[in-house]
């Protein structure tokens, strides 16, 4: 696997990957594992955990500058990926306890009926390199610490990170086996997800991955969790507070130079404050600085790769020879590296690409919305379903309104996140399946009935 740096277009490194014939030698180290570590006791299990959260305390800057040298997130950003990675695994080392503690249930007298959480064995974890730390972390903290044991096939363009990761775990004192790393192509998962050794599987990606996963894992009634990416509406209601909308706006459309799958993407805004949001937007993408992301002061690198830029620019290209109008950027910078300005476009045509594909980078589409009823129902307009935001000065209005968005995660006057302590995923063709929180951690586990007489 050879390592581009999308900054700059050079070769930065040079990986040996593994076959299928390794992948099958690591399923073997894994259920070795397993056997030990889901009858260790969970407080150890958490304080190993603990462990992995202070060696990426320690090591923020040597992690962060990896995974920008790999997939071009700005260097900021990169340090707070993996501060959050940090908060992630001290979360789940202080309530795993708590959330995966027995259920009593009513029973009759001189009985006891509980509920109980075991591990299921080998969890397989299909990533991609948007969030090279965060969306491994996201499975590994609370399923290691549940008693799995984990195999990842990470993103080709991020093997520095997946070997890294695997280190974190061995440096902070699991056994062999319980965490690995395989340099895999794409094409060995669904040979790994059919193995009886590998009993559940989860994936971040698309949804042609999704699909292939779910198809796979259904034939051989295997559990699984998919993110599927999603086109999130940003509503902007006529008694939002504009300039807090559209400052975090920006933001939540730029984050990660725009590569998210919960980053707003499609602005819905009240016909009565359309054209002043829109002014302020446009000034709000225009402040920001697009330049190497080794700099502090970049808030948007390069693109991860450079055909990746080159799908974006196209679907931009055809959402503007179909009607759209660019209110600003639209056009690949003229620099080293794959890098794309941030970009808004407006007046766009159903049935373009703005309109109906996720749109993987810095760019916004805008809608004008006649009333409250015309944004929620172009908000819901889409197939996917994985967050949304809505923006309004009256609270009660805000979550009123958010019980009738179809989406995993609604917030109101914020910009859609992911937090250890609530709930994430989606629904349609954004996924299914929940992660973090005490949900998540129960998603690959048996919850076992016991009844005592």
């Amino acid at each position: 696997m050879n390592v581009i740096n999308p900054a700059t277009g050079d070769r930065i490194e040079t990986y040996e990957d593994d076959d299928i014939g390794d992948a099958k030698e690591g399923l073997e180290t894994s259920m070795d594992a397993y056997e030990s570590w889901r009858t260790r006791p969970l407080r150890e299990r958490e304080l190993l955990l603990s462990n992995v959260a202070d060696i990426l305390g320690e090591n923020t800057e040597k992690y962060a500058e990896l995974m920008t040298r790999e997939m071009g997130k700005p260097i900021s950003q990169a340090r707070g990926e993996i501060e959050k990675c940090e908060w992630l695994c001290n979360h789940y080392a202080e309530h795993a306890d708590a959330y995966l503690g027995d259920d009593y249930h009513p029973s009759p007298a001189g009985s006891a009926a509980k509920t109980s959480y075991e591990p299921l064995g080998v969890v397989l974890a299909v990533m991609p390199w948007n969030f090279p730390f965060w969306q491994v972390f996201r499975f590994a903290a609370p399923y290691l610490t549940a008693g799995n044991v984990g195999i990842l096939k990470h993103a080709s363009n991020v093997p520095g990170c997946a070997k890294a990761i695997e280190e974190i775990f061995r440096d902070a004192g699991y056994p062999e086996g319980v965490f690995q790393s395989l340099l895999l192509p794409s094409s060995s998962v669904e040979d790994l997800l059919a193995d009886d050794r590998v009993k559940a599987a989860t994936l971040t990606g698309s949804g042609p991955a999704g699909r292939a996963i779910a198809s796979t894992a259904g034939e051989h009634l295997k559990k699984t969790v998919l993110e599927l990416g999603g086109s999130d509406p940003f509503v902007v209601l006529d008694d939002a507070d504009l300039d807090d909308a559209a400052e975090t706006g920006a933001w939540a459309r730029n984050q990660n130079s725009g590569q998210s799958c919960i980053a707003a993407k499609r602005f819905i805004v009240h016909d009565d404050v359309y054209d002043e949001f829109v002014d302020r937007l446009v000034d709000e993408f225009d402040a920001l600085t697009v330049g190497d992301p080794m700099d502090d002061d970049t808030d948007i690198g390069p693109q991860a790769r450079v055909d990746l830029m080159e799908e974006l620019h196209e679907q931009v290209e055809e959402s503007v020879d179909a009607g759209a109008t660019v209110e600003i950027g639209g056009e690949p910078l003229d620099r080293e590296g794959a890098f794309y300005p941030p970009t808004i476009l407006t007046d766009i045509p159903e049935g373009s690409p703005a309109d109906t594909e996720e749109l993987f980078g810095p760019v916004a589409s805008v809608y004008r919305a006649t009333d409250e009823e015309d944004a929620i129902e172009t908000a819901n307009d889409t197939e996917f379903g994985l967050g949304a935001s809505i923006w309004t000065q009256d609270r009660d209005r805000g979550d009123r309104l958010a019980g009738r968005i179809n989406a995993g995660c609604v917030y109101v006057n914020q910009l859609v996140k992911s937090d250890p302590r609530v709930p994430f995923g989606g629904v349609k063709e954004s996924g299914y399946g929940r992660e973090l929180s005490e949900i998540g951690i129960q998603e690959f586990v048996n919850r076992k009935t016991i009844w005592v007489e």
